[in-house]
C-alpha cells in the first residue's frame, strides 16, 4: 500500500495559501491595551560616586601646566636653534663667508661699537687707497678648531686669499676674547711693509694687554694705528705695558707676629695669675672670719 504525499506537506511555505483566503487580524473590543509596567528602581544598589580630587592637588597642576606652558614659550622665543647653531660655528663661519666688501672688521664676537667699526673702516680705507694695503680684523669668541690664535689666522688667510698674487698685500689681525691673545699674519708685501719687530710687539703688548682689562674697542683701534704708522714709515706710538698690580699680603711679618705674640703672654699669664691668687684670697678671708 503506497502513501502518497502532497507537495505542500514538503515545503508548505513552497505553496503559501491564496491571499483571499487570509483575513486580517481585527481586535477584539473585549481586549483592552495591557498598562505600561512601572520601572522599577532598586535602592539597595547605589550608584558610586563620582571620584573626589583635592582642591590643593588641582590646584598645584594648574600651576605645574601654566609654569611648563611659560617655559616652552620662554624656550621658543628666546632661544632658537638656529643663534644656537651660529654661536657655535662662529668661527667657520667667518672662513665661509669671506672677507668683509667694505668695513674691514669681521665682529663676531660682538665686542667692537659702531664708532670703532667706522674709525677702523675710514683709517684702513685710506691706508688701503694710498698704499695698497689692506688689513681685515676678526674678533671670535673661542677657537675650537685651532689651537691657538696663529694658526687660526694662517687658515683664513689660506681660505680668503688662495694664491699668493692675491694674498701678498692682505694683512689679518684676529683677537680671540675668551682667551685674551691675539695675532696677525699676512702676505710677504704685509710683512715687509710693517716689519717683524712691530708685528710681535703689538701682539704681544696691544692685544693681549687691553684685552684681559676687556678694552676691545681699544686692543683693536690701537693696533690698527700702530700698524699703519709702520707702512707709513711714522715713529712707533707704542703699546700698553703690564700693570705690575702689587697685592698687600693678610700674612703678618716676623717683628709683628713677635710683638703680638709679647702682648699675648702678658695677657695669659695676668689671667693666670688672677685665676690662682683671687680664689685663694676669697678663702683665706672666710677662714679668718670663723
Amino acid at each position: 500500500m503506497e502513501t502518497i504525499f502532497s507537495p505542500t506537506s514538503f515545503c508548505p511555505l513552497l505553496s503559501p495559501k491564496p491571499l483571499l483566503h487570509q483575513k486580517p487580524p481585527h481586535p477584539s473590543p473585549l481586549s483592552k491595551p495591557l498598562p505600561a509596567r512601572p520601572t522599577i528602581s532598586s535602592s539597595s544598589r547605589k550608584p558610586a560616586p563620582p571620584p573626589q580630587v583635592s582642591p590643593r592637588r588641582s590646584w598645584l597642576s594648574h600651576v605645574h601646566h601654566g609654569l611648563a606652558a611659560l617655559a616652552l614659550s620662554l624656550a621658543v622665543n628666546f632661544c632658537p636653534v638656529p643663534a644656537l647653531d651660529a654661536a657655535l660655528a662662529s668661527e667657520f663661519d667667518v672662513l665661509r663667508d669671506g672677507p668683509p666688501a667694505e668695513s674691514y672688521v669681521v665682529d663676531d664676537a660682538g665686542v667692537l661699537s659702531r664708532v670703532t667699526k667706522s674709525d677702523l673702516k675710514r683709517l684702513l680705507s685710506d691706508l688701503e687707497s694710498r698704499k695698497g694695503l689692506s688689513i681685515n680684523f676678526i674678533t671670535v669668541r673661542k677657537l675650537t678648531s685651532k689651537a691657538d690664535a696663529f694658526e687660526y689666522a694662517d687658515q683664513v688667510l689660506e681660505k680668503w686669499y688662495p694664491s699668493l698674487e692675491e694674498g701678498n698685500n692682505k694683512g689679518i689681525v684676529v683677537l680671540v676674547t675668551s682667551q685674551k691673545e691675539g695675532a696677525i699674519t699676512g702676505g710677504p708685501k704685509f710683512i715687509q711693509s710693517v716689519g717683524e719687530s712691530v708685528l710681535d710687539s703689538t701682539v704681544s703688548e696691544n692685544l693681549p694687554v687691553l684685552a684681559t682689562d676687556e678694552k676691545y674697542n681699544e686692543a683693536v683701534f690701537s693696533s690698527a694705528k700702530r700698524l699703519v704708522a709702520a707702512i707709513d714709515g711714522l715713529p712707533d706710538p707704542g703699546g700698553p705695558s703690564f700693570k705690575d698690580n702689587k697685592r698687600e699680603s693678610n700674612f703678618k711679618t716676623k717683628e709683628e707676629t713677635e710683638e703680638k705674640r709679647g702682648q699675648f703672654s702678658l695677657v695669659v699669664g695676668g689671667l693666670l695669675v688672677i685665676a690662682f691668687v683671687v680664689p685663694m684670697a676669697q678663702y683665706y678671708a672666710y677662714v679668718s672670719k670663723k
